[in-house]
């Protein structure tokens, strides 16, 4: 069979680096396939996914060796717009890609820059937006839409071009981890019913894995060091030596003795051959220490009876009441419009609840400005540059300080302190612009610290983050923790985050508080993750098929495992 996607040789050196971005790529893709290309950020995954739709030199210059072959076709000479009819791109931010002011509009878009007859161009929105479950939605605006509905209305403005790729660059970032689910769901069932080529740009592997892929392309440093089934890609360190996260139940075999075999088709937990490994498994786990129960600390922060609407026929939280603890770093989980950033914006005083008290150390928090709870409760947002607005490093960090007032000698002092804690004070005369996605991030989160909060509030803060940066961050957060006795609450979709580095689970459905509990009991009960658009944990399907009765405490066993191991982690 001949190659839809062949590179030959391929380097591609962006205009304003020295060094080749990806380079001495040979790889085939073949019609119909599903290709996962993975690695760590800056591997060069995205950039060789922007050669294959021309973006790379046509909307970012730089030079290209060796030979790109698309669906016959040369992508650096057919230009974005051309290869746009062969390949449709969804992007990680789909809101960025949205032109029309309905959802019939949007996926009419390209057809009618096509001049498609008027007929024929309502039978193709139809039938993509029958396609991708959107048939109900075709007269809403993409403003009312959730993460995985706009997922879905990308993918129809691609398929309505009858392309023969579709290249998803980042598909989970952003979505709640059921709506995540159904998205690989979607994205496998047009693979197989739609006669198209798929090729996923993902980091979570595990979640892409919910359903069957060809083959796995492992990237690193601009090459490619794996090219394999998945079978033969999870027998064997390729995952662990590039830093990319292996699925839970993998790693759980491995830590009781197990030898993965590709025969035993590790794929997927719930069809994996586990007889050769049940027996390890079970032995681990009655040997396995159980994690240390922790000691309840004085209130921090209580929220009762706390009631809010945008519009009065449909509430957003409806009666909540919870209490965080001093010095505790705990999660906020919830399918996307549960409640999760409105209850932080009620915290910091953006919004003013319709009923019920919001109490700090026990106190009211009612008559606080915005700006004095901000020197109490410090908020993160989840990109930094939502919050960065000064050029440098230095001025970002002392600003907070600065429109107070506060003498600059004073200023100079808790701003060095601040960047020596977060690891940057080698860099406080640097541009913001000279960091990483990460430094950034300390950067946001440093300009918080300074002030000298009591509690940080966390919107995602691994959002979009390879394992190395999302492990870099957290370890920087625990520090903070436990050496500053600083509490931490982090809003996440990500139940990995959740398991590894909390101890306690605030689950938020439909407005209301749904559980209150450890991340172990939370992810191994199938109501509650229903009702909330949470995974079950991939630990809970092998404690079960290994017969162990108490999947929860096997989850436990586990994190307090790897947290006392210390090295690989989840």
């Amino acid at each position: 069979m001949k190659p839809i996607i062949e590179f030959r040789n391929f380097s591609f050196q962006y205009r304003t680096q020295t060094e080749p971005s990806i380079q001495d790529i040979n790889l085939k893709i073949y019609p119909g396939e599903k290709v996962l290309i993975t690695g760590p950020s800056g591997c060069g995954k995205s950039t060789l996914a922007h050669c294959i739709n021309a973006l790379n030199p046509c909307s970012f210059s730089g030079k290209t060796d060796g030979t790109l072959i698309v669906d016959g076709k040369t992508p650096s000479q057919e230009g974005v717009f051309g290869m746009s009819k062969t390949v449709g791109t969804v992007l990680q931010d789909t809101s960025g890609q949205f032109i029309g002011l309905t959802v019939a509009e949007d996926l009419a878009f390209a057809l009618e820059n096509d001049a498609v007859p008027q007929k024929e161009l309502f039978e193709r929105v139809d039938r993509a937006a029958e396609i991708v479950g959107m048939t109900a939605f075709l007269k809403h605006s993409p403003t009312e839409l959730s993460g995985g509905q706009m997922q879905r209305v990308s993918m129809g403005g691609v398929l309505v071009d009858d392309v023969s790729i579709l290249l998803f660059d980042e598909p989970l970032a952003n979505l709640d981890p059921m709506t995540g689910k159904t998205t690989i769901e979607l994205i496998d069932e047009i693979c197989h019913t739609q006669d198209v080529t798929v090729v996923i740009i993902e980091h979570r592997l595990e979640d892409v894995l919910y359903r069957d892929v060809d083959r796995i392309i492992v990237m690193e440093e601009g090459r490619i060091v794996a090219d394999e089934h998945p079978d033969v890609l999870l027998s064997g360190d390729v995952l662990n030596k590039t830093g990319v996260r292996e699925p839970l139940y993998v790693t759980a075999i491995k830590h009781a003795g197990g030898v993965i075999r590709p025969e035993d088709h590790p794929q997927h937990i719930e069809t994996m051959q586990l007889e050769p490994y049940r027996e390890a498994v079970r032995s681990w786990f009655s040997q396995a220490e159980a994690p240390a129960s922790k000691k309840s600390g004085r209130p921090a922060l209580a929220l009762e009876h706390v009631s809010f609407s945008y519009e009065e026929s449909e509430p957003v939280l409806k009666d909540v009441s919870l209490q965080i603890e001093q010095g505790e770093m705990l999660s906020i989980v919830g399918k996307n419009g549960a409640g999760k950033s409105t209850l932080a914006s009620l915290i910091m005083g953006f919004l003013k609840p319709q009923s019920g008290t919001i109490r700090l150390n026990g106190e009211d928090i009612s008559p606080l400005s915005v700006m004095e709870r901000g020197e109490k409760i410090g908020l993160v947002m989840q990109s930094p540059h939502q919050m960065i607005s000064k050029p440098m490093i230095y001025d970002e960090v002392a600003l907070g300080l600065a429109v107070r007032g506060v003498p600059e000698d004073e200023i100079k002092e808790r701003v060095h302190q601040v960047l020596k804690t977060c690891g940057l004070y080698q860099m406080r005369n640097w541009p913001v612009s000279a960091l990483s996605f990460g430094q950034k991030k300390r950067v946001s989160i440093a300009s918080i610290l300074v002030m000298n909060p009591e509690i940080i509030i966390l919107d995602e803060p691994t959002a979009g983050q390879d394992y190395r940066h999302y492990t870099e961050i957290m370890e920087f957060l625990k520090k903070l923790n436990e050496e500053m006795g600083l509490t931490i609450v982090m809003i996440t979709h990500d139940m990995h985050l959740m398991l590894e580095y909390t101890d306690r689970a605030i689950v938020l459905a439909d407005g209301e508080k749904l559980a209150d509990d450890t991340p172990a009991r939370v992810l191994t009960d199938e109501s509650i993750a229903d009702r909330a658009y949470l995974k079950k944990t991939s630990l809970y399907d092998l404690s079960v098929r290994c017969g162990i009765s108490s999947p929860d405490e096997f989850v436990d066993r586990f994190i307090a495992y790897e947290r006392a191991k210390g090295g690989d982690r989840i």
